[in-house]
């Protein structure tokens, strides 16, 4: 879902960076405030690289001729917070855009708000935590992770079209947009529900190393798995392509 410049005015893609930014400060600020444990800093590192490294595999959503990755925010926060999570994945998109040409400077400030700021600061509070909060059984936090991604992927794939649509730049009807947007972001949040909700039961169960378990799971990530990512267009780039077939049919 990460957005490319092409798709934002200078005045919106400068807002968001401005939001985006100010989010980051205060993540900042109240890390400060809470007290922040310098022994956590291997923890943020390995499920940073983790995360990394899964955004970059895509899965293939079957009959659709898309594919999605994960965005990570959800997991990141049940394992160190969503303060800390949501510096861990605003440092993995810079990386990206910076390094790896995914998304753009322009977009930098949508994508961290669409796939950090909303899961990490509005959806884990208000969805996943209330979900878990009897208990961290297999139950609840399949049912919460499953919840948070969906919501998350949601209000993601919805910002998305409307700063596409305030920025005014693109031929992209919005309805249309919208309509195409939604519902293969909703089959990719229930993936990555279940890839969230898969990865903190064995965290919170088995696991009694975290840091060595994520660090390992970003090298397996990285070396095994990326030949077998899908190479069909996201679901961002999808719903583009789609639409724009239906705009020049009609």
């Amino acid at each position: 879902m990460h957005m490319s410049d092409s798709l934002l005015s200078p005045a919106i893609g400068a807002a968001m960076c401005a939001v985006s930014l100010a989010t980051n400060v205060y993540a900042v600020k109240k890390i400060k405030e809470d007290g922040f444990c310098a022994d956590k800093i291997p923890l943020i590192g390995a499920t940073g690289a983790f995360v990394f490294a899964a955004q970059m595999l895509n899965f293939t959503i079957p009959a659709t001729g898309s594919s999605g990755h994960i965005i990570g925010g959800i997991l990141l926060a049940a394992i160190i917070g969503c303060f800390p999570a949501l510096l861990a994945i605003s440092a993995v998109l810079a990386v990206q855009c910076l390094f790896f040409a995914d998304g753009g400077l322009l977009a930098l400030g949508c994508n961290i708000f669409n796939m950090g700021v909303i899961p990490c600061l509005f959806v884990y509070p208000l969805v996943f935590k209330p979900l878990v909060k009897n208990g961290m059984t297999f139950k609840n936090i399949t049912l919460a992770s499953i919840a948070s991604a969906v919501a998350s992927l949601q209000i993601g794939a919805f910002c998305v079209v409307l700063e596409t649509q305030l920025s005014g730049i693109t031929a992209l009807p919005f309805s249309t947009f919208l309509s195409l947007m939604q519902p293969i972001h909703f089959a990719i949040g229930i993936a990555e529900g279940i890839i969230t909700a898969t990865i903190l039961c064995f965290v919170y169960v088995y696991s009694r190393r975290p840091v060595i378990a994520f660090a390992t799971l970003a090298i397996f990530a990285g070396c095994f798995l990326s030949p077998l990512a899908s190479t069909y267009p996201d679901g961002l780039e999808w719903s583009i392509e789609k639409t724009m077939e239906k705009t020049s049919i009609n």
